[in-house]
Formats: structure tokens, sequence, C-alpha cells
């Protein structure tokens, strides 16, 4: 069994709409850039993770194009934490002591499909809607707490629920969220959108589902992100600078929803990051306060929100005093989403979670240019699959 497992190489497209370039191509051509970044080949590589939502199975298919040497390879999908469960099942051969190298590619290929691959507005019960695959049928039966089960109106529902259980937190807070993120961006050459939105832009801004507004959303598009990883005993007979620029996975944890009283009425993301958190950082040894950085899963600005609270980012029930003060600005107490987050880097659904660990990788590195945390030792990457399941890696410098 491996004690250590670290990340060597990493590469990220910059998200967008590419509708020249072909799904496959693009994540071919960074699951290469990741080997090169590693120093490596297909050759060295042992297992393969590969994370896709809307094209399942295609690992196969990558390694046809990058060298197919007849390694192991596992196809997931788990919603919007496809990618990190990519990573995870090549940690976990490591972990087990059965490979030494893994690589794990996490990609979609979404353009203005809309979110989960529903392109038609919701206009009423008669009316037909694309669907995935390619079939036509009714549009999404009414359900939840009000009414509705389409993700802008989920995830606003379960930041009412935590604006009216705790105080100071409107639609101000959430607003501020979004501003933040955006304001990130505009440094962030791999983000799909880079303008800066004022507070009153956001909030006057079209509405979505209350209080989410269009700048609070996370748009689609396409994407793809790879990292090389490895086990301690590997990294000792790498080149000294590779192990110079190596990050240590200090923690790796999943968890699913467990039975609440509220999950019968709509997801509960709260329970499971909360789960998962606590034992990430017991796992890694570190205190959330320990954080240089954070890469959360803000689909909407509503979600970042509360996530404050369930990462432990801030005092229990303190997610609206945590924003009006900053905190989760690139230069606050625990920067939060450096890259411009879900809702301007922009959600290509398997990819997410991979991209994920590049950017907290790249900081860890010192190699994240204009956006960069200064002296930035740990970060956390944490993302939600709906249904419901949340994956949280804990990555710290070596040198």
């Amino acid at each position: 069994m491996s004690d250590d497992v670290f990340i060597i190489g990493l590469a990220q497209h910059k998200f967008g709409r590419f509708p020249e370039k072909d799904s496959l191509d693009m994540a071919s051509e960074i699951a290469m850039a990741a080997l090169a970044d590693a120093g490596m080949t297909m050759a060295d590589i042992d297992v393969m993770g590969c994370g896709s939502l809307l094209e399942a199975g295609s690992g196969q298919r990558i390694l046809h194009q990058i060298g197919a040497t007849g390694i192991p390879v596992y196809n997931v999908t788990n919603a919007c934490a496809t990618g990190a469960n990519a990573v995870r099942v090549a940690y976990m051969e490591i972990k087990a002591g059965i490979s030494q190298v893994g690589l794990a590619v996490g990609f979609e290929k979404m353009g203005k499909s809309g979110l989960l691959g529903l392109a038609a507005k919701v206009a009423g019960a008669d009316k037909k809607v694309w669907a995935p695959a390619g079939r036509t049928g009714s549009v999404m039966p009414t359900e939840g707490v009000l009414g509705s089960g389409m993700m802008p109106a989920v995830f606003a529902e379960i930041a009412m629920e935590y604006a009216n259980n705790n105080d100071g937190v409107g639609f101000e807070q959430f607003a501020k969220v979004a501003e933040k993120s955006h304001a990130h961006s505009v440094l962030n050459p791999y983000s799909q959108y880079r303008k800066a939105f004022s507070l009153e832009e956001v909030m006057n801004a079209e509405v979505i589902a209350w209080p989410n507004t269009l700048p609070m959303c996370g748009p689609t598009g396409d994407g793809a992100a790879a990292v090389v990883i490895v086990s301690g005993e590997k990294l000792k007979t790498l080149p000294d600078d590779v192990r110079k620029r190596a990050v240590k996975i200090s923690a790796s944890v999943m968890t699913s929803d467990p039975w609440t009283a509220g999950g019968q009425a709509g997801p509960d993301v709260n329970t499971c990051t909360r789960m998962a958190a606590d034992k990430a950082y017991e796992m890694a040894g570190v205190d959330p306060q320990d954080l240089d950085l954070v890469e959360l899963h803000d689909c909407f600005a509503t979600a970042e929100l509360v996530h404050y609270d369930n990462l432990r980012l801030c005092e229990p029930g303190m997610a609206g005093k945590f924003i009006d003060e900053r905190g989760p600005w690139r230069d606050g107490k625990i920067p939060v989403n450096v890259s411009g987050g879900l809702v301007s880097k922009g959600h290509p659904l398997g990819c997410t979670g991979v991209a994920n660990l590049v950017e907290v990788g790249m900081h860890l590195r010192g190699e994240a240019g204009d956006r960069q945390i200064p002296d930035a030792k740990v970060g956390l990457t944490h993302v939600i699959g709906l249904g419901s399941t949340c994956a949280i890696h804990i990555l710290e410098k070596v040198s």
C-alpha cells in the first residue's frame, strides 16, 4: 500500500465554446500536455480514469489517439463530480499499491446545449424539449420545495433555506459572491468569461430563479483537464525537476448524501459536504484556517455562499459576514475561486473536478501567473454531483 500520492503533471484547456474542435481531440490534446508536463509518455502510465457525463465510455477512444497500451481504464460518470471521480479511481489504485502511475482526464463538450443537456426553456407541460441522445419528451416534471427541478431553482431553494435560517444573509450577499468571482476571472486566461461586473450590475440583471440573476449562474461550454499522479515510491525515482514541482494529495474523500428529512423535498448538498470536509481535514491533518485557497463548486453564486459554511471556512451561520468582510476575495482571509469559479470560468460538467485540481496545483507550484496567491502551501478542491455526491481533495506544496 502506498502512503502518499502526488500530482506531477497537469494541464487544462481554456474553457469556452469551440465548435470547430472535436471533444476527443480536445481531451487527447490535454492528456498529452499533462504527460509532457510530468516528463512522461503513455508507456509510463499504469491506469487511467476518464470522466465525461455526456460522452460516457470515452477513455479507450482517447487512448487510441494518445497510446493504446492495454492498461485498465475506468470510465466514470457522477453528475458534476465526474471529473473528481476520475482522479479518485486512479488515486485509489495507487494507494492500494496496484499501480504506480496514473492519468486522469475530465472533459465535456456542451456548447450552448443548456444545463445537463436540456436546451429548451420550460414553457408549459404541453411543450416538447430537446433531451439527451436526441430524444424528445415533455418538460421536466414539477418537484421540490418550490415546484421546480431545474438547477437555477434548486440552488435558489438551497440558498433561501440558508438565508431564512441565518441572520445577515440576503440578496446582496449572494450577489457579492458573483461580483467577487467575476473580478477574479479577469486574471485567468483559462476562463470562459473575463468580464468584471459591479455589484449593482449583478443585482439588476435578469432574474433566472430568485435570488440567482444571470451573472450568478454558471455557463455551459467546452473544456478538458488532466493530471498525472504517482506513488511516493515512484516519485523518489524521478528527476529533481519533476520532484520539485510535485504536489501532494493529502486527502481524497467522497461521500453521498445520508437520509435527512429535508432531503425528501430536494437535494441535500449540505450534509454530504460537511461530512466530506470533516473527513478530509482529519485525513490531511489540517485546519480549515490553514487553507491558502479553495476552488469550490459554485454552479451558482448562491451555492458558493452556502459552501463557505459547509466547508468550515467561516463560523456556523456566518457566511453572510464572511462575504461582507471580503473573506473569500483573493486578498482576503481564505481566497475562494480565484480562477473565477464556475460562474465565470465555466462548467464543462465532466471536466470541472479535474480542472479544480489543476488550478490549485498551479498555485501551489507558483505557476498561476497574474492570479497567483502568494506563498500558497495548502489548497482544497470541492465538487458536488447532484444525486448527491461530494468529492473533496486537499493538496499541499512539497518543496
